[in-house]
């Protein structure tokens, strides 16, 4: 009888400690760090064969202003479980080049849990990993890209205060489960034939085909792309032969899986066909200038956050602090100017009813004067041309953009300043584009995709002071998220 009570009393106090030690480790964190995954969200995960735990996948999409959660079932494969209304991001499309240039990063990036950042001054946090290998060889510079709540950017995917809470819960339990580092993938648009022609004229549009690669690799196999990176360039699920690739240097040979290769060959040669259906019908190229950057049109609806049928948009539950006063830069949101150009790449001398604005424009911040663009992909056009080419005539609507020479291409691409304005019936330059865009053969398997690294890098943190969201996060923890293995070591005093 002794031995019994002696026995309850041992164990309720173990009991006792244990608890304690949990109350402990719970209170080194604010509770919103320690939040559930939604019930309907993990009923969801569970209609798709895939748990909590599982591995992740995120997809963000800029013009669109979406984050999708992908979650791995038992298949390997991903499925898409939820996509979440991005509250506000900013700049423009194209990739990030520089500090406080204002870009939110376009790429493949990985995020390890010592990125997850449960202190952060923008409610919760995790750092997106720009910039990646590649970008750094390139001299990119820049830091601290974040997802994160409080609905006010610059530079990265702001999000409402509870949708954060449910996206760093998602990573936070994949963590959990055994993930060692998280795929994030950031596109400027959704890489459909729809947008391809329509933004055909883009002195991105190299850069962004690249992407493609790395999304057509995941949209034939759903599984998680292998990243590399040479020749300036991303390749996707690629070995190299004969040396270790260079980010910048010259592309080894790549041996690529046949049928794989051939799958994405086919994807790519249907993509480029309704590609040059869509210009053959008339869909009008354009170029598209933000004031700074946008958010998700489901924000602009209402003065209270509207919730959306289905699984490709999905509102926050009950927001308690973000409303449409507190969005960064309000006067910018919906202020986008659409410019329909010509075969060549040059603004039609339209009417001003041709320019098509959601709001009325605002001027540029002065940080995001000109829209960046990958250096090797297009070369700005000499300062002469572009001067002349900046001045629109007067009925042309054209008030947003400057520095046309550098926005719209090269030179072999732009008219010469006296030329008389094309007719709409020359096809001529729009042949050679469709040279430019298909290359010399629709048959040739694509050579770029090899493995991730095992040894994940960090970004650099930054010590400059200019960046408002990363100072007034100063005092943040150096702790790790809840749960989190030292994966890599990170000083996360700097991260938002």
């Amino acid at each position: 009888m002794v031995s019994t009570t002696v026995s309850r009393l041992i164990l309720s106090s173990a009991a006792l400690l244990l608890v304690a030690g949990c109350e402990e480790q719970r209170g080194k964190y604010p509770a919103r760090a320690y939040a559930p995954v939604p019930a309907a969200t993990v009923a969801k995960m569970e209609a798709k064969g895939s748990s909590k735990n599982a591995p992740v996948l995120v997809r963000a999409y800029k013009q669109e202003s979406e984050i999708e959660i992908w979650k791995q079932t038992a298949s390997g494969e991903y499925a898409l479980v939820k996509s979440y209304p991005v509250c506000r991001w900013s700049g423009q499309l194209g990739p990030k080049k520089k500090e406080g240039d204002r870009q939110v990063p376009e790429g493949f990036y990985y995020i390890t849990s010592a990125q997850m950042n449960p202190n952060s001054a923008f409610w919760l946090s995790f750092n997106v990993g720009y910039p990646n290998p590649l970008e750094r060889a390139m001299a990119r510079t820049g830091g601290d890209i974040m997802v994160h709540g409080t609905c006010s950017s610059r530079g990265c995917f702001a999000m409402t205060n509870d949708q954060m809470e449910e996206l760093y819960a998602i990573m936070r339990e994949s963590f959990a489960g055994g993930q060692k580092a998280v795929q994030f993938q950031s596109f400027p648009f959704r890489m459909t034939a729809e947008n391809l022609a329509k933004f055909r004229h883009d002195p991105n549009m190299s850069f962004w085909k690249n992407l493609k690669e790395g999304n057509d690799h995941f949209e034939v196999t759903k599984r998680e792309p292998q990243v590399g990176y040479c020749g300036q360039k991303y390749y996707f699920n690629a070995s190299a032969e004969g040396g270790r690739p260079d980010p910048v240097g010259t592309c080894p040979k790549l041996k690529v899986d046949e049928t794989l290769a051939e799958a994405v060959a086919t994807k790519q040669q249907n993509d480029n066909k309704k590609v040059a259906e869509l210009i053959e019908r008339g869909t009008p190229a354009v170029a598209v200038r933000y004031a700074d950057g946008s958010q998700h049109e489901s924000y602009r609806e209402s003065s209270s956050f509207v919730a959306l049928a289905g699984d490709r948009v999905v509102s926050p539950r009950t927001d308690r602090t973000a409303k449409l006063g507190d969005v960064s830069r309000p006067e910018a949101i919906g202020a986008v100017e659409v410019v329909h150009l010509d075969p060549s790449g040059m603004p039609k001398n339209a009417s001003p009813s041709a320019t098509a604005s959601v709001a009325k424009p605002v001027q540029p911040a002065p940080s995001s004067t000109s829209s960046p663009a990958v250096a090797s992909v297009a070369p700005a056009a000499p300062a002469s041309t572009a001067a002349t080419a900046a001045t629109p005539s007067p009925a042309s609507g054209f008030t947003m953009f400057s520095g046309i020479g550098s926005l719209f291409g090269d030179k072999k691409d732009q008219a010469p300043a006296s030329a008389p304005q094309q007719s709409a019936t020359n096809a001529a330059p729009e042949k050679s584009m469709l040279q430019r865009w298909f290359g010399s053969s629709d048959t040739a398997a694509p050579t770029d995709a090899t493995s991730f690294p095992a040894n994940v890098p960090l970004p650099p943190r930054r010590a400059g002071k200019d960046n408002a969201e990363r100072v007034s996060d100063a005092a943040a923890s150096r702790k790790l998220m809840p749960g989190a293995q030292p994966i890599v070591t990170a000083d996360l005093t700097a991260a938002q």
